[in-house]
């Protein structure tokens, strides 16, 4: 019941009230107004599942917002308040579109088995529901009308209320950080701290430290107290950004707070009770990781209450002028500048892209292109050079970056393919394969990382056992 919203219009104030407390006592989110006019601002701005509504009322009653409900593209269940003995005002109701009517006084019982009924027809209605103003409103840049990204916003909007662990997967820049920020901003934790920590940014010897703090000589150099992620995320939320590089020790011990809600500091003998809301994000197959051995599967379905999908950017290249001209009003307003829009070659360019880095490649296309035009409209020439095309042959040779997309180099360009013979053991084509792109990259493990579909980390880790296998040399 808990994910759906109930609104009680009803102009007697003690009768709202009491109302409202009640249907919220069984689980429903609920809102109120005073009137007809009131109500009707209400469901735009809030997009109730339920309205529960007296019939008469001033400046605008019951049957005319019946009525102006009815003509909203949405399924909205109209319950209709009427005086007892008001037969014909219910039959009218009925015959305009109301779910049901109650009569005065409102027999509780009837009114529950009213709301549980009515929520299950709107479980089972086709009709996608449109995300409310409010919601919209606090996604911030994460934005799109496209089915895959609107579904995403009704599940945010639906369990940003609550305190449940959420698991965000997707591709590098797909934005996860920003759907885990929208769930903090729609939840009665906003005003308190947004924490966010990459577990692959982080050596595996400083991870517990970072995540849980420490007392002061808990190891060499702990020269003091120190909170740690989850104390300073305290009463608000904790982002925890690729999960799957977390080591095992620290997994297990992470199991164990957000079980019990308690942590214990390196070197301290107490424990902390906390009252944080725990989000998870990462590129990985989840599964896959846990099959792996990289995640723990009691961690994996503890954080997996809810599960938000990120699609890649071409999955929903329909919204990338919305996204775009979005990103444009951001850059403007960060540097200063006043670019009017986007010219329709540029924006053909774009969509046309299949932006393997995502809407972080896009974001910063934008904001170079913004940086560039000033006060002009945006158009192919603020590109970068062979935008989306393959790098020519000369440039390679000099080392320079492969451009942003994953079609492949001439086939007279040696310097950039990888040549794998027949009997290559797959580790050995790996290791060519991540040496290569490493070296196209100007060794930038970041870049080359990305190009990868690989976390920095496991670079990282690779690029270590490539340099402990090499021969001692004689001295």
């Amino acid at each position: 019941m808990a994910q759906f919203k109930v609104l009680i219009v009803e102009d007697e104030a003690n009768a709202r009230a009491g109302l409202a407390e009640l249907v919220a006592s069984w689980g429903y989110r609920t809102e109120t107004a005073s009137d007809g006019i009131n109500g009707f601002d209400m469901v735009q701005r809030w997009s109730p599942d339920i309205v529960v509504t007296d019939l008469m009322m001033p400046r605008m009653d019951g049957l005319q917002l019946l009525d102006r409900i009815s003509e909203l593209p949405h399924p909205i269940a109209v319950v209709m308040v009427t005086a007892h003995g008001a037969v014909e005002s219910a039959v009218q109701a009925m015959r305009m579109g109301a779910y049901d009517y109650l009569s005065k006084p409102i027999d509780p019982a009837r009114l529950k088995s009213i709301l549980r009924s009515a929520g299950e027809q709107i479980s089972d209605s086709p009709v996608p529901r449109p995300i409310a103003a409010e919601t919209q409103d606090r996604l911030g840049p994460l934005v799109g009308s496209s089915p895959q990204m609107q579904a995403i916003f009704r599940t945010i909007e639906r369990i940003a209320s609550t305190n449940v662990s959420v698991l965000i997967t997707g591709e590098s820049g797909t934005g996860k950080e920003l759907a885990a920020r929208a769930l903090h901003q729609l939840s009665g934790r906003r005003h308190k701290p947004f924490v966010a920590v990459n577990c692959a940014a982080i050596p595996e010897t400083l991870i517990e430290s970072e995540i849980f703090g420490h007392e002061r000589g808990a190891f060499t150099g702990a020269q003091e107290r120190r909170a740690g992620c989850f104390e300073l995320a305290e009463e608000g939320t904790l982002l925890l950004d690729e999960i799957g590089e977390m080591p095992a020790p620290t997994q297990a011990k992470l199991l164990r707070v957000l079980e019990d809600h308690k942590l214990r500091r390196l070197g301290a003998r107490e424990e902390t009770t906390i009252n944080v809301r725990v989000i998870a994000a990462t590129n990985k197959d989840p599964q896959a990781a846990v099959a792996a051995g990289e995640l723990r599967g009691d961690l994996y379905y503890r954080l997996n209450v809810f599960h938000i999908v990120m699609p890649s950017l071409r999955d929903h290249a329909p919204d990338i002028p919305l996204i775009a001209n979005t990103m444009v009003e951001e850059m403007n307003a960060r540097h200063g500048t006043s670019v009017p829009g986007i010219s329709p070659a540029l924006m053909s360019r774009l969509e046309a892209y299949s932006w393997p880095g995502n809407a972080r490649e896009l974001r910063n296309t934008i904001e170079r292109a913004v940086i560039l035009a000033g006060t002009e409209r945006l158009n192919v020439a603020h590109l970068p050079v062979n935008f989306g095309e393959p790098m020519p042959a000369a440039a390679a040779r000099k080392g320079e970056p492969q451009p942003a997309t994953l079609t492949s180099a001439p086939a007279a360009d040696s310097h950039n393919l990888v040549q794998v013979s027949v009997g290559t053991t797959v580790d050995e084509a790996e290791k060519q394969l991540i040496l290569k792109t490493l070296a196209s990259t100007r060794n930038n493990k970041t870049r080359a990382a990305e190009i990868l579909g690989i976390s920095s980390k496991t670079l990282q880790n690779k690029l270590k056992e490539y340099a402990n296998d090499q021969p001692a040399t004689a001295g």
